[in-house]
């Protein structure tokens, strides 16, 4: 059940990423309160998660989880460039999400 929380988590996170921007440097009212309301709660769900989780596990994979996310969507919605060292970033992000999943 850990596990489906932080992955419910973590997407929340790529969620909360993405709804920044619009709050214009939050002087935006309801796209800064949507912002505030998905940071709360991907933090819930994340504490949820690390009641049957290790903390460090968890926080790496929902951290894991945002940064792939949050790349993947600039690369799609705002034409951020995808280079050999996103690629690579991201790949390595992976790879430590999968290591840290494994050895738990």
């Amino acid at each position: 059940m850990g596990w489906g929380i932080l992955l419910v988590a973590g997407v929340v996170e790529v969620a909360w990423s993405q709804s920044i921007k619009p709050t214009e440097n939050f002087t935006r009212f309801w796209p800064t309160v949507l912002c505030f309301v998905l940071g709360v709660a991907a933090v819930y769900l994340l504490s949820k998660a690390m009641d049957t989780l290790p903390v460090g596990t968890a926080y790496a994979v929902f951290t894991g989880i945002g940064a792939v996310g949050a790349i993947v969507f600039g690369i799609v919605i705002h034409q951020d460039p995808l280079g050999f060292g996103r690629f690579a970033a991201m790949a390595l992000i992976v790879g430590g999400v999968v290591l840290a999943k494994v050895t738990e």
